[in-house]
């Protein structure tokens, strides 16, 4: 009988400030690979012990002082360590590895673009959609199977936003970023696991802001979060999960967990 490996990939928006809600859901639902983004912290003050403690000894991390940072950990092993800058700032925007079970799994924290969808007047914007293109051209020569999986920051349906006609020129689900994500999906004909389990025009959320009153009266949702596998690794995959009450445990992220399973 086939065992099958359980991904979970998560903007935990501070590893050491929630490691409460980190654990609980580990301890709930026993992913063997948890991938995490925005850990805002170096790696000396990671959590390691604590997380080794719940079962998680092997762990990648890439992280920095107080914004971004990335990190890999896992019940199986991880190896041949790979960290790219496709920021071209040294900022911790990527860790990937390679697994026994025979594909690699990358986890990206795509930058969030800032506020004005505008490359000219706002230069955050522009790094992001350089970031998409430096992606979608690591993509293009991807010969391998591969997961990728993070907050690409971008939610590209219109089934993705609460209100496609109002964040229409909002940033994150703008016609040019929805384009530049899709030309990264092409570059390796990646499968958006999400959609194909839950299939648009199905709601699909996996981030509130914090701003509203009541996240889940509003559901001012969209969704940002991705887990892609390539094809032959698709086929794999045999359940997917959000995880969408952690929105409303304490101290919580603004993002919830995402849960791929596949047969390995």
């Amino acid at each position: 009988m086939a065992s099958t490996l359980k991904i979970a990939t998560w903007n935990i928006n501070s590893v050491r400030f929630r490691l409460g809600i980190v654990e609980q859901f580990l301890a709930e639902e026993a992913p063997d690979i948890l991938c995490l983004q925005e850990t805002k912290t170096v790696d000396d003050t990671f959590p390691v012990d604590a997380l080794r403690a719940a079962g998680y000894e092997h762990q990648l991390l890439c992280g920095q002082p107080m914004h971004h940072g990335v990190a890999i950990v896992s019940k199986v092993p991880l190896h041949d360590r790979s960290c790219f800058d496709w920021q071209t700032n040294g900022e911790a925007r990527h860790i990937g590895a390679r697994l026994d079970c025979g594909f690699r799994i990358d986890n990206v924290y795509i930058p969030a673009g800032g506020d004005l969808p505008d490359r000219e007047q706002n230069p955050k914007f522009g790094q992001k959609l350089d970031f998409l293109e430096r992606m979608t051209q690591w993509s293009d020569a991807l010969d391998e199977p591969t997961v990728l999986v993070g907050d690409f920051n971008v939610a590209p349906l219109e089934s993705d936003v609460w209100s496609h006609k109002q964040l229409l020129k909002v940033v994150s689900h703008t016609p040019v970023e929805v384009e530049a994500l899709g030309m990264l999906q092409a570059a390796n004909d990646w499968v958006d696991l999400g959609r194909e389990f839950i299939p648009s025009p199905e709601r699909y959320y996996s981030w509130w802001s914090y701003r509203a009153k009541d996240w889940a009266k509003s559901d001012r949702g969209r969704r940002l979060d991705h887990m892609w596998a390539s094809p032959d690794v698709a086929k794999r995959a045999v359940a997917h999960h959000v995880h969408e009450p952690v929105r409303g445990w304490e101290k919580p992220s603004d993002h919830v967990p995402l849960v791929t399973e596949f047969r390995v």
